[in-house]
């Protein structure tokens, strides 16, 4: 899945996601929204989802792209 910021930037058109998954500890659904604009949304108010992005220093990247070094 290219995510809508990336795909939206290289075709300068305004994009969103929509994203259905689960909690890891509870199992409930959680629903959210991302656009072009890197804007984002939880859409039940009471899910506070926690976001684990790897630290990926960039100047040793071996791999062809960002997407490969993850």
């Amino acid at each position: 899945m290219a995510l809508p910021f990336v795909q939206g930037r290289l075709g300068k058109k305004a994009l969103s996601v929509a994203i259905t998954t689960e909690c890891a500890h509870c199992g409930e659904a959680i629903h959210l929204e991302i656009d072009s604009e890197l804007n984002s949304r939880v859409v039940e108010e009471s899910a506070k989802p926690l976001v684990f992005v790897p630290l990926l220093d960039l100047g040793k990247l071996k791999a062809p792209s960002i997407i490969d070094g993850f």
